[in-house]
């Protein structure tokens, strides 16, 4: 059994407010009886890309497993690469801060779908060349390909002019190979859907929560910031469908 806890969206600032959402989530997660496999944190690790946040984040997720990273719109590719050095794992400098991580027999293939200064998502043509060859190597075990934006709708008005705009190309990418599940953030909000045919798996927002548009108005605006922060656990075992897990943390005790 191999175990992701799919964290998103903390969106550390130096407020008290959001380091302790982080932690309750953290907490939960030290207080398992079996650590999972691998913490993968899907963007918008900072909320203003400064360097300052970032050594917050690499503190807040100093955890005793492996942790995997990628930027959301809210980061900055310079200093993550340099406050996350320890965390982020790409050749080159500055943007886009692709990765290919492997634990414990599972590979992540980590998109960088950011663009500078916009809220959107996009893979550019050289992203995706990037990709098609990536997943053109062999893998034997499950192959989970991560990033920020969603590629397809998700029914929110405001929320979908930011998805991912280059998704017949990435669809295109995908198809046809042994993906196990595409995982995603930004939308803050704990859905599970599809594309290119791959189970995409969205986790909640751990500083806050989107209401849809039939739901009761958000408190603060476009997300609420009171509702519980939650995060999704992935658990595969060989020869068996991937089962997916949502947590949301009520407790400040937890």
């Amino acid at each position: 059994m191999f175990v992701i806890a799919h964290l998103s969206d903390p969106h550390l600032d130096g407020s008290v407010a959001a380091r302790d959402r982080l932690r309750r989530v953290t907490a939960y997660l030290r207080d398992f009886s079996r650590p999972v496999d691998v913490v993968l944190v899907t963007g918008d690790l900072a909320d203003h890309g400064s360097e300052s946040e970032y050594a917050e984040v690499a503190a807040e997720l100093a955890l005793e497993v492996p942790v995997l990273m990628l930027p959301g719109n809210h980061d900055v590719s310079a200093p993550l690469r340099i406050g996350l050095k320890e965390y982020v794992e790409s050749p080159g400098e500055g943007h886009p801060v692709h990765q290919v991580r492997d634990v414990a027999g599972a590979r992540f293939v980590l998109l960088d779908t950011s663009v500078p200064g916009e809220d959107h998502g996009l893979l550019s043509a050289e992203s995706l060349a990037w990709l098609t060859g990536v997943l053109a190597e062999p893998v034997e075990g499950p192959l989970f390909v991560a990033f920020h934006h969603p590629p397809n709708e998700l029914q929110h008005p405001v929320l979908d002019q930011w998805i991912l705009q280059s998704s017949e190309p990435f669809a295109e990418a995908l198809r046809g190979r042994p993906v196990t599940a595409l995982l995603a953030g930004h939308v803050h909000n704990g859905l599970a859907t599809s594309f290119a045919g791959l189970p995409l798996l969205v986790a909640p927002g751990i500083r806050s929560t989107a209401p849809l548009p039939f739901e009761p108005a958000a408190r603060d605006g476009l997300v609420d910031l009171t509702t519980p922060p939650g995060l999704a656990l992935h658990v595969h075992v060989a020869g068996q469908p991937l089962v997916t897990n949502y947590r949301f943390l009520t407790s400040t005790s937890q």
